[in-house]
């Protein structure tokens, strides 16, 4: 299925750079420089604080089971997501000096299980079931979306997820799935028509 054109957007941050030159002469003898200014207490000085970094255990226990109900709604496959989860949380656990560092550790991980779940779905495609995310998948607020979303083709259903059932912002989303937010916008915007125009009616049966 191809993605609609999107345009590209340059922005360009014109900022201006103010130059100064400053001529130091020798003092004369005997003269020294003034001071310099007391700095004031310390209460005054701002402090920054380093960003916490959180450990694998809070993290995993906070979100394992969370993406491994979503990868199950977006593969559908829940035996799959389950499996493609816990090696993505082995590799994380493997490298977590640099994923804690990460402004969302939980995208990293989601990557690495559709990435390693796609590619053992092309390798075994022939076996490869109906979409059937099972009963541990999220659950969704009408049964018919279940079966909408089973008309669109992962990388759309996939961002469907994470906007709506992970609640990920675009950016989070774009930086998961190691794509662009442009692109996550033109694959939304084509799920969000695509699924509008399967399930409309209920929009108009609440309505009536």
């Amino acid at each position: 299925m191809r993605e609609p054109n999107v345009a590209v957007e340059r922005e360009y941050d014109m900022s201006s750079t103010t130059m100064a030159a400053s001529m130091v002469g020798a003092a004369p003898t005997g003269l020294h420089p003034p001071p310099a200014p007391d700095p004031g207490p310390a209460d005054d000085l701002e402090v920054v604080e380093a960003p916490e970094v959180r450990t694998f255990e809070a993290v995993y226990e906070a979100s394992r089971d969370q993406i491994a109900r979503a990868l199950a709604l977006s593969i559908g496959d829940p035996d799959l997501a389950a499996e493609a989860t816990d090696e993505a949380m082995a590799r994380a656990y493997e490298r977590w000096p640099m994923v804690s560092r990460l402004d969302r550790p939980e995208g990293w991980i989601y990557r690495v299980a559709m990435n390693w779940s796609l590619s053992l779905l092309r390798r075994r495609r022939s076996q490869h079931r109906l979409y059937e995310p099972g009963a541990e998948a999220p659950e969704l607020p009408h049964p018919e979306l279940r079966a909408a979303l089973a008309e669109l083709d992962t990388k759309h259903r996939t961002v469907v997820v994470c906007r709506h059932l992970l609640g990920w912002s675009v950016a989070d989303t774009a930086a998961a799935l190691n794509i662009r937010e442009g692109t996550v916008k033109s694959r939304l915007h084509r799920a969000h028509r695509l699924l509008e125009a399967r399930l409309g009616h209920l929009r108009t049966e609440e309505e009536s």
